[in-house]
């Protein structure tokens, strides 16, 4: 009994070690086809590389451009003297109107007319009490002068000549007072005519026949003295240093291409502490199409800088930011990150960047590259220099 068990385990143990090297010789199998068939794979993929060509792609050299740089001014066009007219003497009914808005005046021509029925008889009855005044004046002056021719005779006693200088000298004194009430009456006579203080255009009319006009009153007219307007406008504060009175600037009015030449005259000595913006003010030439209230746009061109500018479809835009493909020594591509100035009418102004000079950057098609890619550069003509 004892014998035949151990016949059984011997058995046993050779049947599972016949199982062991059975696996080891087919796991031995597995790895073999793994390796066979990974050759054969880098095979073919070499195969299929060698088989695809090399992208041909423009590229422009990097250069360096005189860039013009500019400011931009955003305002109104406002006249340069804007005078408000008023009523300057007593309150009255307007009884007429002589020009409209838009219309040339001289200085002291009248804009309109106040009322004058109460005016013009108070100054008719000051004339008469003033030649009234004069007549006893000169009667009084007669008088006393007979009296000191007589007087040395000893007709008339000294206090009767005295007493005819004094009427004389009272009458002189009437004729004066009457002199000045009709010099007051005729003043505010003359204040019943609005009158304008100088050569000009008038800008708006806000009073109509039968509005009352007082002193201190709404302004009816608005007068651009001489007609000169001028750009009000704003600037960043960062800007503001950069401007200086006498620059040539160009006016642009909404709608149209036409261009108008101006000048800086006056630049604003604080700067708004909520909006950050600085006041400017450009002078300009008199025109018609230039009426105060359009809204204008300026450009001030304040230096030449030397900056690298590239073509517009060379630079590239992600979540990094803005970028450009560039060709190694090895003719592979390097991205290379970029800032960009401003767009000009040659391309885009590059204010900095990993870009250097000479480098040799893709101008077209970058968008399907890739980093790190192969590609055949071909020198476009006209690139940036």
């Amino acid at each position: 009994m004892p014998l035949k068990d151990s016949a059984t385990r011997t058995d046993a143990w050779l049947t599972a070690r016949r199982g062991i090297w059975v696996l080891v010789a087919v796991g031995i199998a597995i790895v073999a086809l793994l390796a066979v068939r990974m050759t054969q794979a880098v095979s073919i993929r070499k195969s299929v590389t060698n088989q695809v060509p090399i992208p041909t792609v423009s590229v422009t050299q990097v250069g360096i451009s005189k860039v013009p740089t500019t400011i931009e001014v955003i305002g109104t066009i406002s006249a340069r003297y804007d005078m408000p007219i008023g009523a300057e003497g007593d309150a009255g009914r307007i009884s007429a109107i002589y020009v409209e808005a838009g219309d040339h005046v001289k200085k002291g021509q009248v804009l309109a007319r106040l009322n004058v029925t109460v005016l013009q008889p108070q100054v008719n009855n000051l004339q008469a009490a003033l030649e009234q005044s004069r007549a006893e004046a000169e009667l009084a002056d007669a008088e006393y002068k007979r009296a000191l021719a007589v007087g040395t005779a000893g007709a008339l006693s000294v206090e009767e000549t005295e007493r005819r200088k004094s009427s004389a000298v009272t009458a002189a004194a009437k004729v004066k007072v009457a002199a000045a009430m009709l010099a007051e009456a005729e003043a505010r006579l003359d204040r019943a005519e609005v009158r304008a203080p100088a050569d000009g255009v008038i800008l708006t009319r806000n009073v109509e026949v039968g509005q009352i006009a007082s002193a201190g009153g709404e302004a009816l007219f608005r007068l651009s003295e001489n007609g000169d307007v001028e750009l009000r406008g704003q600037v960043a504060e960062q800007d503001l240093p950069l401007l200086r009175v006498g620059q040539d600037v160009a006016v642009r009015l909404t709608g149209t291409p036409r261009v108008y030449p101006g000048k800086v005259r006056l630049l604003g000595a604080v700067i708004d502490p909520q909006s950050r913006l600085g006041t400017v003010r450009v002078s300009l030439a008199s025109d018609p199409d230039l009426r105060p209230g359009a809204f204008a746009r300026a450009e001030v061109t304040v230096s030449n800088a030397a900056r690298t500018v590239l073509p517009q479809t060379a630079v590239l835009t992600d979540e990094k930011g803005s970028y450009v493909l560039v060709v190694g020594a090895d003719h592979r591509l390097e991205r290379r990150s970029v800032q960009v100035a401003g767009i000009l009418g040659g391309g885009v102004s590059i204010a900095g960047g990993t870009v250097k000079t000479n480098d040799k950057v893709v101008s077209s098609a970058a968008a399907f590259l890739q980093e790190g890619e192969v590609v055949n550069p071909v020198l476009q003509d006209g690139g940036a220099s």
